[in-house]
Order: structure tokens, then sequence, then C-alpha cells
């Protein structure tokens, strides 16, 4: 039987406005599903919620006294975007009291904020899509570092955007002075408006995470993978064809 999260990325994920894809929310709910299965716990998060789509996916997967909390000025693109989000997250199930908000500029937010609206404990899984600056990102990242658990995941959004071409030069400089962090993998683009993301985690639970991707998703693994030059990140992408050169 679909689980809550499924059902609603089958039934009511595209009805909520958004830019996340579809492809890459089922990777999400999969891995918060097999961090479950596995026994690690902890909370969500997100960065820049705009509506609410993906937040809700990530809320409806967690486990039972766990937490999602949403972070965000609720002024983009008009001051009632705050109320659609809300009226979303009830409108689709996400449970009375899973749901945290913070309201405000995440630059703002310490780890102990975030923590503590949770009402304790480590973030299992974040997902960054705030404002797209150097500036912006490079607390983003900080600030999820702080707060995720050894075995948790973060996510980035638009990276390797056309219309973002140096975010992904913050991720770099973060990678480079947190060394215990790698690129876990690169989730491929559904079009120009579902951008590709990477996916964060530290280097001892990379084994695990990519040997369940590449298992679950095996029909969309790109048989290149990624060259990050000490070594290659998992791609996974709705189509892994590779160039026909005769």
């Amino acid at each position: 039987m679909p689980t809550p999260a499924f059902r609603y990325l089958d039934r009511g994920y595209l009805a909520v406005r958004g830019m996340s894809s579809l492809f890459a929310a089922r990777i999400i709910v999969g891995l918060l599903a097999r961090q479950t299965a596995t026994g690690v716990v902890g909370h969500a998060a997100e960065i820049g919620v705009f509506e609410g789509r993906l937040l809700i996916a990530m809320a409806l997967a967690l486990a039972e006294g766990e937490r999602a909390v949403a972070i965000d000025p609720f002024t983009w693109p008009d001051p009632g975007v705050g109320g659609r989000f809300e009226a979303n997250c009830a409108a689709h199930g996400v449970p009375a009291g899973r749901l945290v908000v913070l309201q405000g500029d995440s630059r703002s937010t310490t780890p102990m904020q975030l923590v503590s609206a949770a009402g304790g404990g480590a973030v299992r899984f974040l997902h960054v899509d705030g404002e797209h600056t150097a500036g912006h990102l490079a607390s983003d990242l900080r600030l999820a570092a702080a707060v995720t658990a050894p075995d948790g995941i973060v996510a980035l959004d638009d990276m390797l955007h056309p219309g973002y071409p140096t975010l992904a030069l913050t991720v770099h400089a973060f990678l480079d002075a947190a060394p215990d962090w790698r690129v876990l993998a690169i989730i491929d683009r559904e079009d120009i408006v579902g951008a590709a993301k990477y996916l964060l985690c530290r280097k001892p639970a990379v084994a695990h995470y990519e040997k369940w991707l590449c298992a679950a998703f095996a029909a969309h693994v790109w048989p290149l993978g990624a060259d990050f030059g000490t070594y290659r990140a998992l791609v996974l992408t709705p189509d892994p064809k590779l160039a026909d050169v005769g």
C-alpha cells in the first residue's frame, strides 16, 4: 500500500505551485523512507519553501514525532504566499503538529534556533532552495552542516542551472573547507524549471546511500557518473542516454 508521501507524489504534487521536479521528489521521498527503514531518525527542513510543493512530500515521509521545519521570509512573490503554503500543507494532509515555521531570512537562523524549533535532535534531510547568491548559499551550507545528523543528507537546488552558473563554485568552496562532506549524487533536471540538484552527505554514509540509489533507481543511473576530480558521484537522470557518436 502506498505511503502518504508517495500518494501525494502521485495525486497532488504537481497541483501545488513550485519548481522542484517530480523526478527529484521521488528520489528524496525514497531516501527519507530508506532512512526510516534503516533506523535513521531526525527532522526534515527546507530553506525556501514557496507554496510547499516539496516540503509537503518531505513532511509526509517523516516518522511519528519528527518535524518538518520551513524557513522562509514569505514575502515573494507576494505577502500571501505564507497563507497559501499553510493551506496547501493542510489540504494535503500534513499532520497537525508536524509542521514548524521559522519566518525570516535563513542567514539569521542559528543552528540552535532550528533545532529548538523542531523540539531537539538533528535534521536528517535538509533541502536548500533559498536566495541564489553566493553569500546566502554559503550561509545556508554552514547552517546545514551544523544541524545535519552524521548520516543525514543535504540537497541543493538549482545546481548547474544556466541562470545561476556560479552557485556551484560556492558549493565547491564549502566542500574544500569541509573535507568530511562530498557530493553523493547529482539529480539531473527535467527541464529548465525542474532544475538539477546536488545531494551531499558525509563520506562514511556515501557507500550505503549510493548502493541503495543504484538499486532503487537502476533505470535512471547515467553510466559515466560525475567527475569531481578525486572521485565520481552518481548521476540520476530521467533519460540516462549516451551520445551517439557513431
